[in-house]
């Protein structure tokens, strides 16, 4: 489905082990051309486990090859989570791409042992 505004990206965090958003979690935005990684934009999720607007909309919004860095390990140690030194998970990267002018919703559903993400809608 293509957006009016000419695409948006967005992303949510979910903790598994607990059941709850990942509130607090700390996200960068990477955009790939090549060799070449640009940092965007770096936020931090909300109480519902998502970021206040947007990653990218409007105008900022490009079709090509990003990378989300979740910093998992940070976000599990300060909620209390028992992990080992060094942890099994710590710093979360997805790549992907984004080929048309749509919304792409990249989600993030995390343990202290395992991850998993989807296109989500």
């Amino acid at each position: 489905m293509v957006n009016s505004d000419g695409g948006r990206l967005t992303t949510h965090v979910l903790d598994t082990a607990s059941g709850k958003p990942a509130a607090g979690l700390s996200i960068s935005l990477f955009r790939l051309e090549g060799e070449a990684r640009t940092h965007l934009k770096t936020v931090t999720t909300n109480a519902d486990g998502r970021c206040d607007e947007p990653l990218l909309q409007g105008e900022a919004f490009r079709t090509g090859e990003y990378e989300l860095v979740f910093a998992a390990g940070a976000y599990l140690r300060a909620s209390g989570a028992a992990l080992p030194q060094p942890a099994f998970l710590d710093i979360v990267p997805i790549r992907f791409g984004m080929a048309e002018r749509a919304h792409y919703h990249v989600p993030l559903l995390i343990s202290p042992y395992g991850y998993s993400t989807y296109r989500g809608s």
